[in-house]
């Protein structure tokens, strides 16, 4: 071998390599919903997820693994455990950051401070006042982690609790304006702590209209020091590598992009974002999290799961009735299924007759596949706290009622019912469920009516009290027709 050649290989030999401790790799979810198990379509999983997370971090020096909220309620391991099995598994995980979503509160204060005071993760919320509640000294409005010499500050930005979040379950928390806290505190971080990236983690919606709430492309467009958004609230998945793919690098009040991101819901994908430290260019990339990580589960992490997946197992093996067909989830035939229902069982609630029935497509949380239908079908299904009302209310109301419906797509009214006909003079007779009732999902006009009768049992008990009346008869349904 020539003597320049060995010289050139032994150079070429003393080179630094690409290093790790280069760059960043931030790691994140969003709405996962309670979402533990693979989903329906085998998507998804938490410990598909660690298999991810564990890996990422064995090939990098510096990484993060960061959580925007809606962690809990979708599925029985909620229902069951009431948060407990998330966090113990999110813990597991070595979840670095972690905001609220709105579905943290659906237990109340005194549950979600019970709950996140053993959370592994540090608590940011950057826009909620929780002086004088019980998660008052929970949590932080920000956070500054530090990579070789960039230092980066996370701030959290959380929604509006009037009109999404029961009033009784965020009794006491002040909310501050999102644009304004995201605004005032990057600019702190980067002008006072003199980080050289702010990263805002948001709970709020990509492009959502939920007022007074601002969404992630307002706050981004609103912005001057802020340089990513990672978000959740609205299941959006924000996916560059899509050729629909959907903004996610947005112009700032400047002139400066600020990277969008979002990851869908339910644990589908891990969101990747890569920082370049030395220049801190960013890219970011969805992981699709499926079937393909199985044979590298991590058996620590699935003894843990398996404690709380014997009680959910034994509901999804009792059976409670069959459906001849399949009623997809977010389809209409499900809403104007679930709201007939409503109707025929709400009228069993008082001696005069009932003129519609209302129900939220947000309270539907997935569907019902043909065949047998088990109690955790219906109880995932419609998992939360609600219970039948059976409401009078003026027309000029139900009339606002329903333009507040249509304005979000429209939701679920029973049949027969005209909504283009109503008289703003005439009294009405309603079936809804107690969380519309007192104005959830931007329902405020139902504020005005009076409740004339209350039902006991929660509507997934009254589904499946409904569902056994057939006595085995195939369930079958046929007005899939729009009704809003």
């Amino acid at each position: 071998m020539k003597l320049n050649t060995i010289l050139i290989l032994a150079a070429v030999t003393l080179l630094p390599l690409a290093s790790t401790a280069d760059r960043l790799v931030i790691m994140h979810t969003n709405d996962t919903h309670s979402q533990l198990d693979p989903n329906d379509k085998n998507e998804g999983g938490i410990l598909r997820r660690k298999v991810l997370v564990d890996s990422i971090r064995n090939a990098e020096a510096n990484t993060l693994l960061i959580d925007c909220g809606d962690a809990v309620q979708g599925t029985l391991y909620f229902t069951l455990f009431n948060g407990e099995a998330e966090r113990v598994i999110m813990n597991n995980l070595g979840y670095d950051i972690q905001i609220l979503g709105n579905h943290e509160f659906d237990n109340g204060l005194e549950e979600l401070a019970r709950e996140w005071s053993q959370v592994g993760a540090e608590k940011l919320t950057s826009n909620y006042d929780l002086r004088g509640t019980a998660l008052a000294g929970i949590f932080k409005p920000y956070t500054i982690r530090t990579f070789g010499d960039r230092k980066i500050g996370f701030i959290a930005i959380n929604l509006d609790p009037k009109g999404m979040i029961a009033d009784a379950n965020a009794k006491g928390v002040h909310y501050l304006d999102g644009i304004e806290a995201a605004n005032a505190l990057a600019w702190y971080l980067k002008n006072v702590e003199h980080t050289d990236m702010v990263i805002a983690l948001s709970h709020v919606g990509y492009d959502t209209e939920n007022p007074p709430t601002p969404s992630d492309l307002d706050i981004a467009r609103n912005s001057k020091d802020i340089d990513i958004i990672i978000g959740g609230h609205s299941h959006t998945t924000v996916d560059p590598s899509s050729p629909d793919a959907l903004a996610w690098k947005v112009a700032n009040a400047i002139g400066d992009t600020v990277i969008v991101a979002q990851t869908g819901s339910r644990g589908v994908n891990l969101g990747k974002i890569t920082v370049d430290l030395p220049t801190l260019k960013t890219e970011y990339s969805l992981i699709p999290v499926d079937k393909r990580l199985d044979d590298r589960i991590d058996p620590e992490a699935a003894a843990l799961l398996s404690k709380y997946r014997t009680a959910v197992d034994s509901l999804k093996r009792e059976k409670i009735g069959k459906s001849a067909q399949e009623f997809p989830a977010g389809s209409q035939i499900l809403l104007n299924w679930v709201a007939d229902v409503m109707h025929r069982m709400g009228g069993e609630l008082v001696a005069v007759p009932v003129d519609l029935a209302i129900v939220n497509k947000g309270g539907i949380r997935r569907g019902m596949p043909a065949g047998h239908i088990t109690k955790e079908t219906i109880m995932t299904m419609l998992p939360f706290d609600n219970k039948l009302v059976v409401m009078e209310i003026s027309g000029k109301d139900l009339a606002e009622a329903c333009e507040v419906m249509k304005r979000r797509g429209g939701d679920g009214i029973s049949e027969g019912f005209d909504i283009n006909a109503i008289d703003p003079m005439h009294t009405y007779t309603i079936v809804t469920i107690d969380y519309l009732a007192t104005g959830g999902d931007y329902m405020e006009p139902l504020t005005r009516g009076k409740v004339i009768a209350r039902s006991k049992a929660r509507l997934d008990e009254t589904m499946i009290e409904y569902i056994k009346r057939t006595n085995g008869k195939p369930i079958k349904y046929t007005d899939n027709a729009p009704r809003m």
